[in-house]
């Protein structure tokens, strides 16, 4: 039965201290209620200071001798067991909101109504909703749902369902299929058409809700990577590049987890080349390939699109990608281009790389080309310049001679010399011998090679330009059975 609680009622006006001056000597003013007008009783004054204070007085104006008003509408109570219930698993709706009539119900929630639908609090609390049609999806912790809105599924004999108009607003829960959730990764979120998509990171799982259900699209070649980077990450920002039609989703990795530097070979001219690893994973899904077409160098803090183009935060600031002619500029920072490739043909031979070749845009150059040798050591070549940095002049007879990758019929080839120099711990360079003794201008030796791209845009002149467009078709590699 419903418990009887005793409720008082009384009227009371506001009354505000506040000090016109913030001089030392200022002098109190004393504000009538809120509402009333100045013309009488106290003086109305604006903007209020330091020290202020505010008392509520039954007499009307506060007058020593006004009327003193009597018991009003106000009402107050005072609960025995004030205790609040924090439910994360349910859903409660309120009153309606008209814009054409004006009608907003919106803080009113009927004790009379069966107004809360629960979802599985073994599936954790709700994370995120979001409307489609006339269905609400609901993604918990553990699980992802629909619920009918304005509309109740019933069921026929031989099983089947049907959809009819119902009186409840929130119908019934229906779980899509698969033990996924959204984990307390809400920020993942990001739609485009019919297709949702958000992360799991405590099943280390980027998927995709679409007609077919949940897909799982970080197995798509990407399992082992995001398997790892949810363990650093706090925060995956999720959004809808819609000019390039790409789910982008950033990891925000924690700052105190211990990254190395990774250090590539030295380039042709003795400088070490040094890529430091960031905070931050940066990288794209593509569906009209069904695959991670990218890694970025930009770190946003959240991003989206409207009125088909894209737009992301970083530090506070709006950018509107793909807004000028620079490329691989992101907030003001430039970074090449990068491509790692894995030549595995016939695994099971040990081969020397004799040379390599790929067909694309001008001055690609590779940075790093490595093969492990054995459990202590791996074979590596030197770089390789790109076409235009590496051209010039013959000496003797002035003719066009390349340093590195040589252009041949609309491809680039180029020699892969071993780089059998190491720097031991004295700070020595030591020659580290490879192969057949005596062979070490001969190409990398091992199983498999690993290799990794850069384009150094440049004019003809050779001289830097941000401006030009980078493109890699194909990479194929010359080998022969090894020696040994």
């Amino acid at each position: 039965m419903g418990a009887i609680i005793e409720v008082k009622y009384f009227n009371s006006f506001i009354l505000k201290k506040i000090n016109a001056t913030v001089t030392s000597n200022a002098v109190p003013v004393w504000n009538g209620s809120p509402g009333i007008p100045g013309s009488s009783g106290y003086p109305i004054t604006s903007g209020f200071l330091t020290n202020n204070w505010a008392i509520e007085e039954a007499r009307i104006r506060g007058g020593y001798n006004n009327t003193n008003v009597d018991y009003g509408v106000k009402a107050y109570l005072v609960e025995e067991e004030p205790n609040a219930v924090i439910r994360g698993n349910s859903l409660i709706y309120s009153g309606i909101f008209n814009s054409r009539t004006g009608i907003n119900n919106t803080n009113v929630f009927s004790v009379g109504e069966d107004i809360i639908k629960s979802a599985d609090p073994a599936n954790g609390t709700i994370q995120k909703l979001y409307a489609e049609d006339t269905n609400l999806i609901i993604f918990q912790e553990n699980k992802v749902s629909s619920a009918l809105i304005d509309k109740d599924a019933v069921f026929t004999a031989e099983g089947l369902g049907l959809t009819t108009s119902g009186v409840k607003v929130i119908g019934q829960i229906v779980p899509y299929l698969g033990e996924y959730g959204i984990s307390k990764n809400p920020e993942s979120f990001a739609v485009y058409g019919f297709r949702k998509y958000f992360t799991d990171k405590s099943r280390g799982a980027v998927l995709r809700l679409s007609r077919d259900g949940i897909t799982e699209i970080s197995s798509y070649g990407m399992r082992s990577f995001f398997r790892d980077e949810f363990k650093k990450a706090n925060k995956a920002y999720g959004m809808f590049d819609i000019h390039s039609k790409s789910y982008i989703l950033s990891l925000s990795l924690d700052k105190d987890y211990d990254y190395n530097n990774q250090t590539y070979s030295n380039d042709s001219f003795g400088n070490s080349i040094v890529v430091p690893q960031t905070n931050y994973k940066t990288l794209s899904f593509d569906d009209k390939v069904n695959g991670w077409s990218s890694f970025y160098t930009f770190d946003p803090t959240f991003g989206g699109s409207l009125a088909g183009k894209f737009y992301t935060w970083n530090t506070g600031n709006l950018y509107e990608h793909y807004s000028n002619e620079n490329k691989n500029t992101f907030y003001g920072n430039f970074n090449p281009s990068t491509v790692s490739i894995v030549s595995n043909q016939n695994p099971s031979l040990s081969k020397n790389y004799k040379s390599v070749n790929y067909e694309g845009t001008k001055n690609w150059k590779v940075i790093e080309l490595t093969s492990p040798g054995d459990d202590d050591n791996s074979y590596k070549s030197y770089p390789i310049v790109g076409n235009i940095t590496g051209r010039y002049f013959g000496a003797y007879d002035g003719s066009l001679q390349y340093a590195g990758f040589t252009p041949l019929q609309k491809k680039y080839y180029g020699h892969i010399i071993i780089n059998n120099q190491y720097v031991n711990s004295s700070g020595e360079k030591v020659t580290n011998m490879s192969g057949v003794n005596g062979l070490e201008d001969t190409g990398v030796k091992g199983f498999f090679t690993e290799a990794t791209f850069e384009h150094e845009p440049v004019n003809n002149d050779k001289k830097s330009t941000k401006t030009n467009h980078a493109e890699l078709f194909s990479v194929g590699f010359n080998y022969e059975q090894s020696l040994y």
